[in-house]
């Protein structure tokens, strides 16, 4: 897979949700399914979704003992999957076990380092590391990195850096991304599309700037052109 927007499915059912992948005719949008539909729906909802030609991000964000992840994992039909990086080295090998099928494919798997509503304050008052929330994003980046796994989810103001650190082919996935005329809502490390690109990011995830706009498909397409084109 190469680089390409991820459009954040984060609607409440399945009859909002397609009815925003219907406004898409010819064009089969990278979708992601967070907690908030998957937990609405169930795994029902990742089926019919795949049936229909989409690839997909299952953002979960799994943190347990590593064998719950393992699995948890197991027979899991979409292309990205994730977990949080502090859930330990032991944890995401039992993760990538869990998705490796008998014929030895799986779903790509990534690392949620720290979450880009995260900032340097509340990092040190609510989690105590006092350590710059740079460096937390590194460490967590390169234990995934020697763990196994495919790369990490990351603002993409720190995309370039894990590059560097853990190499090109090291994939970077971002959210926190805004246009530059847009609302940044509740996130604290944000950069538009046309910037994450500049910077090496391989995948944006793009959630309220389409999702909520007046016109979804152009909000979209204004994402490809300014980040894929």
């Amino acid at each position: 897979m190469g680089k390409d927007v991820i459009v954040a499915c984060d609607f409440s059912s399945a009859e909002a949700t397609f009815a925003f992948l219907d406004k898409f005719t010819g064009r089969k949008p990278f979708v992601k399914i967070g907690m908030e539909l998957y937990y609405a729906e169930g795994p029902a909802i990742v089926r019919e979704i795949k049936a229909r030609g989409h690839k997909i991000f299952l953002d979960l964000k799994l943190h347990d003992i590593p064998n719950t992840v393992k699995k948890a994992l197991r027979n899991l039909d979409v292309d990205i999957t994730n977990l949080h990086a502090a859930g330990t080295t032991a944890m995401m090998k039992a993760a990538l076990e869990g998705l490796t099928r008998e014929d030895g494919t799986r779903p790509l798997l990534i690392a949620v380092t720290q979450l880009t509503s995260t900032d340097q304050a509340a990092m040190e008052s609510d989690l105590l590391i006092h350590e710059p929330i740079d460096e937390v994003v590194m460490h967590y980046a390169e234990t995934a990195k020697n763990a196994g796994l495919d790369g990490v989810v990351c603002s993409p103001l720190e995309a370039q850096k894990v590059h560097d650190i853990c190499g090109k082919k090291f994939l970077t996935v971002t959210p926190g991304v805004r246009f530059a005329d847009g609302d940044i809502g509740d996130q604290k490390r944000v950069m538009t599309p046309e910037q994450a690109k500049k910077i090496g990011s391989d995948y944006i995830v793009v959630g309220r700037p389409i999702t909520a706009a007046p016109d979804p498909v152009a909000a979209y397409e204004r994402c490809i052109k300014e980040f894929v084109d």
